[in-house]
């Protein structure tokens, strides 16, 4: 990720889970984020005054974004005070970074169009501009629904679970994927039974394939996130459900969370 100086982020690799989280200071919230149950579209508000600080800030959530299996990334900066347009350098390198990532994410801003920031951006060959979020998520909408996706909303019941393994059968057989069942089955099973065991709300399960990548996320109307417990090296070990997220991070290529408008989402990437 390009930091808002405008050097390039030397930091090591992230390491699951990935938790892309709501940012605040000490004003009140600075980025916000929400996802949605596909996991396919991220989007983000910038809050305040634009400094090299607050850019670190948005850099560190991009990063999230990248480490995730998100395809776009919707960034709302009609609350972002910058008359100027000083943060114009940062978002265009920003744009041209998550293109060029392992996995590609199209930014995609949302801007005053007669704005200083909006008059610059405009100039740069790229970076696609909307008036709001609204328009922007009418023009992801049809991308999105061509991505090879099976979902399923589940009562939560632990016979659901089986449910959740039944989809990752079909997918695995649709997309020509088998060698990725049996840890997929076991990712799903896994997330499905955390959202029957602490969501207690209707789910969400979502599969989808990005090349050679399968991607399972469950969504339930829990906010807290999940938290992976490593047992004590010289403690009991632990039991079977108890260490199911031990499980995800042992087989999973990565995985991690993100809040949606009702609560969370919960996703995992198998490769």
């Amino acid at each position: 990720m390009v930091t808002a100086a405008g050097n390039r982020d030397r930091t090591p690799p992230l390491k699951p889970p990935h938790l892309l989280t709501t940012l605040t200071d000490r004003r009140g919230v600075a980025v916000a984020v929400t996802g949605e149950a596909t996991t396919a579209v991220v989007e983000m508000a910038a809050h305040g005054e634009w400094s090299p600080q607050f850019g670190n800030q948005i850099s560190a959530c991009l990063r999230l974004c990248l480490a995730g299996p998100s395809l776009f990334t919707i960034i709302d900066l009609h609350h972002l005070d910058d008359p100027p347009g000083l943060s114009m350098p940062f978002w265009a390198a920003a744009w041209s970074r998550a293109r060029l990532a392992a996995s590609p994410v199209e930014l995609m801003f949302c801007v005053p169009g007669t704005s200083s920031l909006g008059r610059r951006l405009r100039v740069v060959d790229g970076p696609r501009l909307f008036a709001g979020t609204a328009q922007a998520r009418l023009a992801v909408a049809p991308m999105v629904s061509r991505t090879d996706r099976l979902q399923v909303r589940l009562e939560p019941r632990p016979d659901r679970v089986r449910v959740a393994r039944d989809l990752v059968k079909q997918a695995c057989r649709d997309w020509g994927l088998p060698h990725l069942l049996h840890d997929a089955s076991l990712t799903a099973s896994e997330l499905a039974a955390n959202a029957v065991e602490h969501a207690g709300s209707d789910f969400v399960v979502t599969l989808s394939r990005q090349a050679d990548r399968l991607h399972v996320a469950v969504q339930d109307g829990a906010r807290a996130f999940p938290r992976l417990h490593r047992p004590a090296a010289a403690g009991p070990a632990a039991t079977p459900r108890g260490r199911g997220l031990l499980l995800v991070d042992a087989v999973a290529a990565a995985w991690g969370a993100m809040p949606t408008r009702g609560g969370k989402v919960v996703w995992a990437t198998l490769m």
